[in-house]
């Protein structure tokens, strides 16, 4: 039987020479390839109390999405700036080459939810740190941290000490 992470490619030095790019598209585009991942994800979840899931767009809405459905709760949605229609608190935080910023309706976390993060990868925690901190700007709680895949060479775990970060898969390096 295969393992979610049998249906993740690796791609050697994509984008750049000694990157190794693990593409997440050939685990979602087959179906037990997907069911596994979120099985996986669900599994992370199992005897953890919240109220809601938070993902970032966009691999974040399509592993969180399914997750919050799964368990009969109500899904935030995380946005690029510009995105969200309504009233929104945003954070900017660095990339690579740059910034970006996200945000989240005002009203989308009431204060002492307990809120779920899912996302697809961890690699430097940046984008997830900036989320967190938006969440507890509105009052909420961010009970746990769940992600697909890993990159432990990137020590964004220790970016995101603070909470209970957990991965279906690791991956040692970047």
């Amino acid at each position: 039987m295969k393992k979610v992470e049998d249906y993740v490619i690796s791609i050697p030095d994509f984008p750049e020479k000694g990157i190794i790019f693990r593409d997440v598209t050939s685990v979602v585009q087959d179906r037990d390839g997907l069911k596994l991942a979120i099985d996986g994800i669900l599994e992370k979840l199992e005897g953890v109390d919240f109220d809601v899931v938070a993902g970032p767009e966009s691999r974040g809405f399509v592993f969180g999405m399914p997750v919050a459905y799964e368990l009969n709760k109500g899904f935030i949605m995380v946005r690029k700036k510009g995105k969200l229609p309504r009233e929104t608190v945003s954070a900017e935080y660095e990339l690579e080459y740059g910034s970006e910023i996200v945000e989240i309706h005002r009203d989308a976390i009431q204060p002492g939810q307990k809120v779920v993060i899912i996302d697809d990868l961890i690699a430097t925690g940046g984008t997830i740190e900036a989320i967190a901190g938006l969440i507890e700007e509105l009052g909420g709680v961010v009970v746990k941290i769940v992600f697909l895949m890993e990159l432990a060479g990137l020590n964004g775990r220790e970016r995101l000490k603070d909470y209970d970060v957990d991965s279906v898969i690791r991956y040692d390096g970047k």
